[in-house]
């Protein structure tokens, strides 16, 4: 789904808080509506046939008017909320879910662009349609509102005047497409002169040493050339725009000045209308027109581009719900490709697997080499560009509810504030606390769990207070709490000694179901019954004994071992 589709059926999904609003609009409108009607009353019926008392009459009925709209823009802040806030959770939504799906994700640290995007550009949505909502609305009725009353007042005098109004109106409307995209223009223009210009500072060592000098000044020059020319157009669009505005502003008044005085001398038109048609065009019209134009302009531009930004970058790929159930726990690993943006060579290249429910694999190879990516791969956080990953005959990345079926356990170790309870049981949220003791006595967590002061003990966000062995054994423990059948441990225990290590390994290796093992150290590769070689370009499947017949695996134990070790075989 695109994110202006998002955005409009999410509007539409608030029908009930914009019937209110539309309701509100109208109590707003009254002002502007009665405003040269009830001044022609009070100067036709009171103060010209010598009854001021009547005049004041209608004067009051005009501040009661006025009352009433002020009223109504009191509701319309009270019912924004309701509209706008569900808006913003859809947007933020979106973009989480774009972030998730993302073919090539950040390969270390937080999602920099994806945390702005949350707070950059589905805020400008969330201001925008708040402004649009509030002012454009509120200045759009008050036109509408103005130009009825007028209709009614002087009808005679209205058709001239109205016309330059909707002339401008539609002229400006036209124009907001190409202002927008000027505006997206400048916008990228702004950032590629930053880009530029920050490399070239931050290389300014290998610049001047290696003489280019003059290639990064043109750059630098070429880069502001594209930023003015890019400020020029959208000034010269912003001044069509102020002469439009005028133009709609202004000629109805002059129109109206120069009409009027042979209107009333023909008696087409009485001077109560006359002047209560000047009240319309001068106190009401003229205004809001101007402050329709400028708002709109700043606040629809950042609306269109914001947008367009989002559209642009939290759309996943596949929208189909996650329902289906997988039968067994095998893992089916059919032409599995994958390569990291426009990286000419894939990381994970036509790989084939099948791991049998139960099954221990051990997946080694050089740092950098992919091994991280197809954890990933296999649990369904990443979309191969190539092949599939099947859990149980069913997708992995379809499986519903997928960490009681498959859990991977991160390096980095998640803990979030909360009790060592909550942490355990986040994948198994209905555990009773003897089972998750337990999962914490099998992964050798139990002396941690006593010095932190048992299951009802508070977490402070981050692991403040833990050392890095000390999360991963609170991440280790959820991982085998969970009831999911296949666990992945992407170096899960770097941080723990060797001694843990295996502690950990063969306690998930003995729990029941599969065990994938992203090797930290290579005895890992020693302790399970199956092993996964990544070079690169090839891969190499087999138990350990077979593998060591290989030059590639071989050399790998070899490097691995301590000096002595080497010296000894």
């Amino acid at each position: 789904m695109s994110v202006g589709r998002l955005y409009r059926n999410a509007l539409a999904g608030q029908w009930r808080g914009g019937l209110v609003l539309l309701a509100c609009s109208v109590l707003e409108g009254l002002p502007a509506f009665f405003s040269g009607r009830l001044v022609e009353l009070a100067v036709t019926s009171g103060f010209s046939v010598g009854r001021p008392g009547v005049g004041l009459f209608w004067l009051g009925v005009f501040g009661v008017a006025a009352l009433a709209g002020a009223f109504g823009s009191r509701l319309v802040w009270r019912q924004l909320g309701k509209v706008v806030e569900p808006l913003r959770d859809a947007l933020v939504t979106a973009v989480v879910r774009g972030v998730l799906h993302d073919p090539a994700p950040p390969r270390s640290g937080p999602d920099a662009s994806g945390v702005a995007r949350i707070t950059q550009h589905v805020e400008v949505v969330r201001d925008a349609t708040g402004g649009l909502l509030v002012q454009a609305r509120a200045m759009l009725v008050t036109t509408v509102a103005a130009i009825a009353g007028l209709l009614t007042v002087a009808g005679s005098l209205a058709l001239p005047v109205v016309v330059p109004v909707v002339l401008a109106l539609a002229g400006f409307a036209a124009l907001l497409p190409s202002l927008a995209r000027r505006q997206r223009a400048l916008t990228l223009a702004d950032e590629g002169t930053a880009a530029t210009t920050g490399s070239i500072f931050a290389g300014m060592r290998d610049v001047v040493a290696c003489g280019a000098e003059p290639l990064a000044a043109l750059a630098a020059d070429r880069a502001v050339d594209r930023q003015a020319s890019a400020a020029i157009r959208v000034a010269r669009s912003g001044a069509l725009r102020s002469l439009i505005v005028s133009l709609g502003g202004f000629v109805p008044l002059v129109l109206a000045l120069a009409l009027a005085p042979s209107m009333v001398a023909r008696g087409e038109l009485t001077a109560g209308a006359a002047l209560g048609a000047l009240v319309y065009l001068a106190t009401t019209l003229q205004p809001t027109l101007r402050g329709l134009a400028s708002t709109a302009s700043t606040v629809v531009l950042r609306l269109l581009v914001a947008l367009r930004r989002l559209a642009e970058t939290t759309a996943p790929p596949d929208d189909r719900p996650a329902t289906e159930s997988p039968a067994g726990l095998g893992l089916a690993v059919r032409g599995l490709t994958f390569r990291w943006g426009a990286a000419p060579e894939p990381v994970v290249r036509d790989l084939n697997l099948d791991l049998r429910p139960g099954e221990h694999l051990a997946v080694v190879g050089p740092s950098g080499i992919g091994k991280s990516t197809l954890a990933s791969l296999l649990t369904g956080l990443l979309t191969p560009q190539y092949g599939e990953v099947r859990l149980g005959g069913v997708r992995v990345s379809e499986v519903a509810d997928r960490p009681r079926h498959v859990v991977l356990v991160p390096q980095e170790a998640y803990v979030f504030a909360g009790t060592v309870r909550e942490n355990l049981s986040l994948f198994h949220p209905e555990a009773p606390d003897h089972h998750l003791t337990a999962a914490a006595n099998a992964v050798g967590a139990a002396p941690l769990l006593a010095r932190l002061g048992g299951l009802d003990a508070e977490l402070t966000h981050g692991a403040a207070g833990l050392s890095a062995g000390e999360a991963q054994l609170l991440s280790l423990a959820r991982a085998y709490a969970a009831p999911a059948g296949v666990i992945v441990l992407d170096e899960a225990t770097s941080a723990l000694d060797p001694a843990a290590e295996a502690h950990a390994e063969n306690a998930f290796a003995t729990r029941g179901g599969t065990l994938i093992v992203i090797a930290h150290r290579l005895s890992s590769a020693i302790r399970a019954n199956r092993v996964l070689l990544m070079d690169g370009r090839h891969t190499l499947q087999g138990t350990h004994d077979d593998l060591l017949t290989t030059p590639d695996y071989a050399d790998l134990m070899q490097a691995w071992q301590p000096p002595s070790q080497r010296a000894a075989s």
